[in-house]
């Protein structure tokens, strides 16, 4: 090698490791500013997580309500038909006719 050669490859090395030197600090800060503004945005996606959470929550709540209701509805005309049922039962009993079949 000649000492021409030599000479620009130390300085290539040099400007290189000046530059990376100097690139450092602001890698640094730019990691920094990330890591803050991922932080960040994953509380805000996480507070709005929660809150679709609760609205969905509550929203099932009271669906789970409605259904709720929606069988107490149910039991208590199926209970109503069955004291019609019994009472038309009874009528034809009282009349000396058999009673209808049970369809079930």
């Amino acid at each position: 090698m000649s000492v021409e050669l030599v000479i620009a490859l130390i300085t290539a090395v040099s400007v290189l490791g000046a530059a990376v030197i100097a690139a450092v600090p602001a890698l640094v800060s730019l990691r920094r500013r990330t890591v803050g503004a991922v932080t960040a945005e994953g509380e805000s996606t996480r507070d709005a997580v929660t809150e679709a959470v609760g609205a969905l929550g509550s929203r099932l709540d009271a669906r789970i309500d409605d259904v709720r209701d929606d069988i107490d509805d149910l039991r208590e005309d199926v209970a109503r038909v069955r004291e019609w049922q019994a009472g038309h039962d009874a009528e034809h009993l009282l009349l000396g006719g058999r009673p209808p079949a049970d369809p079930s």
